[in-house]
């Protein structure tokens, strides 16, 4: 889905979500490896989540490819600006690809004051920062999971210290929740077609099959 230069491939993902039974079955065309790092205010809410894409190599050398428009064989500053545009775009009906929860309950972020594309060792890095837009305070069960909704991106969190939480209070555990696809379809069968014509942005299926980090934590006094 990311860095599109048309509505067809998005079209055509749509479609197959649509006319699938089971959602797993549409296979992700583009993998990255994933960090997220939840940063914390002093007073033990939820300042920001960072995130930081690295593409595999076959789609980071299409981007190369497309975007370089002077055919000198890198991404100049303003080359990555655009591939930096492209994608804020492409992504943000989608909420950037994140799943914010407190107790089961969405959690409205802000979108990021800007978003930055780097181009290292052939490979194509997205970095960019959110910020709730209440705040989050660290009680009850709060969910941070990342997820593409199309199935078209493969959003993966190679180990489970890549997701990680700056000074967590003792008051907090943390756990990394890892779904499995064959499992959750089976738990939410009879959701799955409901919930993507009820929530067009696949938040529902984001929650289902997202791989998260998990904080469950008691209040204070």
């Amino acid at each position: 889905m990311i860095l599109k230069t048309s509505k067809t491939m998005l079209a055509t993902a749509a479609v197959a979500l649509l006319t699938m039974t089971v959602p797993a079955s549409v296979h992700p065309h583009v993998f990255a490896e994933a960090r997220l790092d939840v940063m914390l205010n002093p007073d033990q809410t939820v300042k920001s989540l960072r995130h930081l894409w690295r593409f595999d190599d076959l789609f980071s050398s299409t981007v190369l490819m497309e975007f370089d428009k002077n055919s000198n064989l890198k991404l100049d500053d303003s080359e990555l600006a655009e591939v930096s545009k492209t994608v804020f775009e492409s992504i943000g009906e989608y909420n950037y690809f994140q799943v914010v929860t407190l107790d089961g309950k969405d959690i409205a972020m802000k979108p990021p004051a800007n978003l930055v594309a780097n181009f290292e060792d052939q490979q194509l890095i997205i970095l960019f920062e959110t910020e709730p837009k209440e705040p989050l305070k660290l009680a009850g069960k709060i969910d941070f999971g990342v997820y593409d909704p199309t199935f078209y991106t493969a959003i993966d969190f190679t180990e489970d210290s890549n997701l990680n939480v700056a000074g967590l209070p003792s008051t907090c555990k943390q756990s990394v929740i890892r779904p499995d696809p064959d499992e959750a379809i089976a738990q939410n069968q009879s959701k799955l077609t409901d919930a993507f014509f009820n929530d067009p942005s696949g938040t529902d299926m984001s929650k289902i099959f997202a791989t998260r980090l998990e904080l469950n934590c008691q209040a204070k006094g």
